[in-house]
C-alpha cells in the first residue's frame, strides 16, 4: 500500500551504489530509513481503522443489493423495503438467542453475547429514528445499485434515505454523519 519506505530505500541505494547494507546505526540515511518505515506503518493503520469502519455500510449496500437483483432490478415499494429493513434489523436474533441459550444460569454474559446485544440494539434505534440505506424507490438508483461492485468510492454516486420505523422517507447525504 504505502511505498515511502521502498522509494528511499531506492534513492539510498542508488546513492551509495547499491550497498544499503553499510549504514551506520545513527547516520542520515538510516534516519530517513527509520522515518519512512514509520510513516508507512502509520498510515496502514490509518487505512486498516478506515476499512473497519466502512465495513458496516458496505455489508449494507451489498444486502440491499442482492434485493434489487432477487427483484429483477426494480424499484421497490415502500411496505417491501420496510419488511427487509425489519429481516436487516433482525438477523443477529438467532445468534444472540443461541448465545444466551449456552450461557449457564447465574453466570455473566460473554463478550460475544454483548456485542450481539449492543448490535442489536443500535440497530433498532437507527430503525426508529430513520434508517440510512440506498434509495431503492428510484429507477436510476436501483440501477446504479445492481451494478455495486464493492468499493467505497461506488456508494457516493448513489442517493440514499432514511426510511423511519413509521414509514417516513427523509433524503440523506453520503457518508453518513453520526452513524
Amino acid at each position: 500500500m504505502a511505498k515511502t519506505l521502498e522509494k528511499t530505500r531506492k534513492a539510498i541505494a542508488k546513492k551509495r551504489n547499491g550497498n544499503i547494507d553499510a549504514l551506520h546505526g545513527k547516520s542520515r540515511d538510516s534516519r530517513r530509513l527509520h522515518s519512512a518505515q514509520v510513516r508507512d506503518d502509520r498510515l496502514e493503520k490509518i487505512a486498516e481503522t478506515r476499512r473497519k469502519r466502512d465495513k458496516p455500510l458496505l455489508a449494507r449496500a451489498r444486502f440491499f443489493q442482492q434485493l434489487v437483483q432477487e427483484n429483477g432490478d426494480k424499484p421497490l415499494e415502500l411496505e417491501a423495503i420496510q419488511a427487509k429493513i425489519h429481516e436487516f434489523v433482525h438477523q443477529h436474533d438467532e445468534e444472540y438467542e443461541e448465545v444466551k441459550k449456552t450461557r449457564r444460569p447465574g453466570r455473566p454474559a460473554s463478550a460475544r453475547e454483548d456485542l450481539l446485544k449492543m448490535k442489536v440494539s443500535a440497530l433498532e434505534k437507527e430503525h426508529r429514528d430513520g434508517f440510512y440505506l440506498p434509495d431503492l424507490t428510484v429507477e436510476a438508483n436501483v440501477q446504479l445499485l445492481s451494478r455495486f461492485e464493492g468499493s467505497w468510492s461506488y456508494l457516493t454516486s448513489l442517493a440514499w434515505v432514511k426510511i423511519s420505523a413509521a414509514g417516513t422517507v427523509k433524503p440523506s447525504n453520503f457518508p453518513p454523519q453520526g452513524l
